[in-house]
């Protein structure tokens, strides 16, 4: 297991020694104008839905570096601070690797949004976010973020990718 992953402490107890991939997601905060900065995905993996900015974790960096530098290659936004507020384990069934991702909230950056080969920036209410076309556990752990908790969530998926077949969302103190 990755030594930077925190599963050992808090994964559920049956997936502990599930081996995990590290991943970050990034949300810049418009505060004064109650905003948060989406990205609608252009490929790959989440292709079509909307979500904050992010990816894997590469060998060299830490967790918070790679949170920055997904936040930059993906908007072209650069963090000037990072928040951790939260960690989600995704367990899909038929993969034997979970996801690990680290949720951070951004509310001071530097830089203009903008449509990068990845994704097309587009800033959204944060009491009107277009869950339909986004992730379908993300409206299950936002309003715990929004109110400013720190959360650890944990969601089956079927092999459909969409479907969830159980769900976790408990606040935290701390990490």
């Amino acid at each position: 297991m990755d030594p930077r992953s925190v599963a050992k402490r808090l994964a559920s107890e049956e997936h502990q020694q599930t081996a995990h991939r590290l991943y970050t997601l990034v949300f810049p905060m418009d505060r004064p104008n109650g905003r948060v900065l989406l990205g609608m995905k252009k490929r790959g993996f989440g292709k079509d839905k909307y979500n904050g900015f992010g990816g894997k974790v590469e060998a060299q960096e830490s967790v918070e570096e790679g949170a920055a530098r997904e936040l930059l290659e993906e908007s072209r936004v650069t963090a000037k601070t990072l928040d951790k507020r939260g960690i989600l384990f995704f367990y899909f069934a038929g993969d034997p690797v979970a996801m690990e991702v680290h949720v951070y909230v951004v509310d001071e950056y530097a830089g203009e949004p903008g449509e990068t080969e990845e994704m097309k920036c587009e800033w959204f209410s944060v009491d009107d976010m277009p869950f339909a076309k986004m992730w379908a556990d993300d409206k299950e752990w936002w309003p715990v973020m929004m109110d400013g908790q720190r959360f650890v969530g944990r969601f089956w998926f079927q092999d459909d990718m969409t479907t969830i077949t159980r769900r976790e969302v408990v606040p935290v103190d701390g990490w």
